[in-house]
């Protein structure tokens, strides 16, 4: 019997959202009830940013409307709350670098157009270090396996560390990632997937997309995990 499987029975572990024993290796500390119960968002949402919306007749959000943005579209799985958003955390914050790959297996039921490479939105290298890993290049390199698609992890650099996007908001997150971001390899001509964790306003992937778009690339599709609800319809 392997160390963990020993350890596991031993000391078995809890699950955070709902308090019962962990019951599967894979998505511990959730329990297998609450991983089944991640939720995939079928809302009306706009069907370019995906950013959800009010009605079901409304095709293009305002934003979209107004200008095409760099990306060909924004697919994610869920809404960032609940369990999805505990797996995240768990990820990201508790380092449990394992969830990657069911996370991952829940993109790829996605309807995913076909590309050539997947890139994970980047870290500066100072967050990098302090975080030891990059979550997007994990859930990217998982996906990829998935999709036979290979991981391209360093063709896009963050060049300049930027403030959380969490800790500012509406136009200062735009001002916050603008020129932070570097194309460093060839990616021209390429269809790209470009993996993020969670969208909140979108700013990160759209100036992630507009360099690659600059440096060439055929197109650019986003995915992530989650997207979180808009402040007008919590």
């Amino acid at each position: 019997m392997p160390f963990s499987t020993l350890l596991d029975l031993l000391f078995p572990s809890q699950c955070p959202v709902c308090g019962s024993a962990s019951d599967n290796r894979l998505y511990s500390p959730l329990c297998t009830a609450c991983w089944n119960g991640i939720e995939k968002y079928g809302g009306p949402a706009c069907g370019i940013c995906g950013i959800p919306t009010v009605s079901t007749h409304t095709t293009l959000c305002e934003s979209c409307m107004k200008g095409a943005p760099p990306f060909s579209r924004i697919f994610y799985y869920g809404i960032y709350a609940g369990v999805l958003k505990e797996a995240i955390h768990l990820l990201k914050f508790g380092g449990i670098r394992r969830l990657s790959e069911p996370l991952s297996a829940l993109l790829s039921g996605l309807p995913l157009p076909a590309v050539q490479g997947i890139l994970p939105v980047p870290l500066h290298k100072k967050r990098l270090r302090e975080r030891e890993f990059n979550q997007t290049a994990l859930i990217g390199r998982s996906l990829g396996k998935n999709l036979r698609v290979p991981l391209i992890p360093d063709s896009l650099r963050k060049e300049r560390e930027t403030l959380p996007q969490t800790d500012v908001t509406g136009r200062e997150r735009v001002k916050n990632v603008k020129g932070a971001f570097r194309v460093v390899d060839t990616i021209k001509g390429l269809d790209l997937l470009l993996v993020d964790d969670v969208i909140t306003t979108g700013s990160t992937v759209r100036e992630c997309a507009k360099v690659l778009v600059k440096a060439g690339a055929k197109s650019v599709t986003v995915v992530a995990l989650a997207r979180s609800m808009p402040k007008q319809n919590r």
